[in-house]
């Protein structure tokens, strides 16, 4: 039993997903810091309010003779939070890694060898895969190509 959890616990995607998560948790301070000191203040002033929390406030009577506060403000900031995450995230990582992986495949259909640099793709690992099984003696006729069997 603890050999199967050294085994999950040592591949190398929990170690990723670890190292992601503290990063991610690094990167939400940056940006809640962003929206706090600079969009709240911006946004508050257009409302005449200190900032997105205490902005468009609604309040509705209760039955009880109080009020009860609807604030659209505070979720108009979680929403620009979301909003600026989702855009680095697109911005910084996955547009670039998608171009990076866009290149990679361009090489492979020119039957080019992938760049050192290149992310490794499906398409590169089952090139490899069907590399070494032709170098081990195995027909490359009979290796498939493309999900076809070449005969």
């Amino acid at each position: 039993m603890l050999k199967g959890f050294r085994e999950f616990i040592m591949r190398g995607n929990v170690i990723d997903l670890a190292v992601a998560v503290v990063i991610g948790a690094a990167f939400t301070a940056v940006v809640n810091a962003i929206v706090a000191n600079l969009f709240n203040p911006l946004i508050g002033a257009l409302f005449k309010a200190d900032s997105l929390d205490t902005a468009l406030v609604v309040k509705i009577p209760t039955v009880d003779g109080g009020a009860a506060e609807l604030k659209f403000g505070a979720v108009l900031g979680a929403i620009l939070t979301f909003l600026i995450v989702a855009a680095v995230v697109y911005f910084v990582f996955v547009m670039p890694i998608n171009h990076l992986r866009e290149l990679a495949d361009a090489r492979m259909r020119r039957g080019e060898a992938p760049a050192e640099d290149d992310p490794e793709t499906e398409l590169i690992v089952l090139s490899q895969i069907r590399d070494l099984l032709a170098e081990r003696g195995g027909d490359p006729a009979k290796v498939p190509v493309g999900g076809k069997h070449s005969e």
